[in-house]
């Protein structure tokens, strides 16, 4: 192992001599190592090294982790919850600073390691997107009085899909790595969408939607899911923490969770939304979130998955076309097959949006 990593970990203020640094592979944009220590044979940390190419203001970025991790952690203090488990915990340097920076080393932090805990790619066993849809309800309820327009915007526009269609109409002129001619199709189905692509964007400038403390990358794989109890125990990843929409993390845990298969599955007979599974995140979100929500929040929740997995159609294939700048690829055409994926699981879920509403309908009735 790179033996930096040893320099970088001892500049963190612990009492711990790390051991071993393995690689956690589930992200896209930052490098990310469980870190073991001397007399421990479990991983005591999370030493990560922040994509600063992707988030150009570190300290905004910490500023909004810190925030929000102190907000949630006086809220599990005062229900009697366990705060080192049930929120992010962020480790400063000896000299008392959030984060560690080296022009040579890179831009690096550490977290505690939540113990006892996983995070599951995929929705493995019964009970599993319940209780991961539940934490995220519960994610919005316990930020539901934090003033979101304190925080930072650490990616411009990144849900806004009006933005998302200029920047991806841009990629196809520029042609940069000369793809375009083989995703013709594409593009074109691409561009009949485009009316979705103005609905949650217009609805936040109208205030018809409340502006919210949003995750925004709200995947199965950023909650840790406690391995004695199958509970959702703490929601990760909170570098895209941003004032946004309910409707954007609802959404993209559907397009994630809710999918019969990988998001970057080529064989696209096995790509399509799963109503179970859909019924089964409604159910635990709306559980979560109980009294948060408004009623054109509600209304807007089956439309936001197919807009949020529209969003990543036009991501994917705009990086694909500018040359694969952005999302880490692991074999060639990897984002054209990441697309295409999400381009036939957003055509099966605008066939299946009054089914969709129909469970919604039946979970929030409930919940009255």
């Amino acid at each position: 192992m790179d033996i930096s990593f040893f320099d970088v970990f001892s500049v963190f203020d612990t009492q711990d001599t790390a051991s071993e640094f393995q690689p956690i592979t589930a992200g896209h944009i930052n490098h990310t190592y469980a870190v073991y220590v001397l007399g421990d044979k479990k991983p005591k940390y999370v030493l990560q090294k922040i994509n600063t190419d992707v988030f150009q203001k570190p300290d905004e970025l910490i500023a909004n982790i810190k925030g929000v991790c102190s907000h949630i952690r006086c809220k599990v203090i005062e229900r009697g919850g366990d705060p080192m488990r049930e929120t992010l915990t962020l480790i400063p340097t000896r000299d008392g600073k959030d984060y560690y920076h080296s022009p040579e080393k890179g831009c690096w932090r550490l977290y505690y390691f939540i113990r006892d805990s996983e995070a599951h790619q995929s929705a493995d066993r019964p009970g599993l997107l319940y209780e991961a849809a539940k934490a995220f309800g519960n994610f919005q309820k316990l930020l539901s009085d934090y003033p979101a327009d304190t925080l930072y915007e650490t990616i411009p526009n990144f849900h806004n899909t009006v933005s998302r269609y200029a920047d991806f109409l841009r990629a196809v002129s520029e042609d940069r790595a000369g793809r375009a001619s083989e995703c013709e199709t594409e593009i074109q189905e691409i561009q009949k969408y485009e009316p979705y692509a103005h609905i949650i964007v217009d609805a936040l400038a109208s205030q018809e939607i409340p502006l919210r403390v949003t995750h925004n990358d709200t995947k199965l794989n950023n909650i840790m899911i406690d391995n004695a109890t199958g509970k959702g125990l703490c929601v990760i990843d909170l570098d895209t923490v941003m004032p946004g929409s309910l409707l954007y993390d609802f959404g993209d845990s559907i397009r994630f969770a809710a999918c019969n298969s990988a998001e970057d599955e080529p064989d696209l007979t096995k790509v399509y939304l799963r109503l179970d599974l859909f019924e089964e995140y409604t159910k635990g979100f709306l559980e979560g979130v109980g009294s948060h929500i408004t009623q054109k929040e509600i209304e807007l929740l089956p439309v936001s998955a197919f807009i949020l997995t529209y969003e990543l159609v036009l991501r994917f294939l705009g990086d694909y076309l500018n040359g694969d700048v952005y999302f880490q690829v692991h074999r060639d055409k990897h984002n054209l097959e990441r697309a295409r994926a999400q381009l036939k699981l957003a055509t099966d879920m605008e066939g299946k949006l009054s089914d969709m509403a129909e469970i919604v309908k039946k979970y929030t009735e409930i919940q009255k």
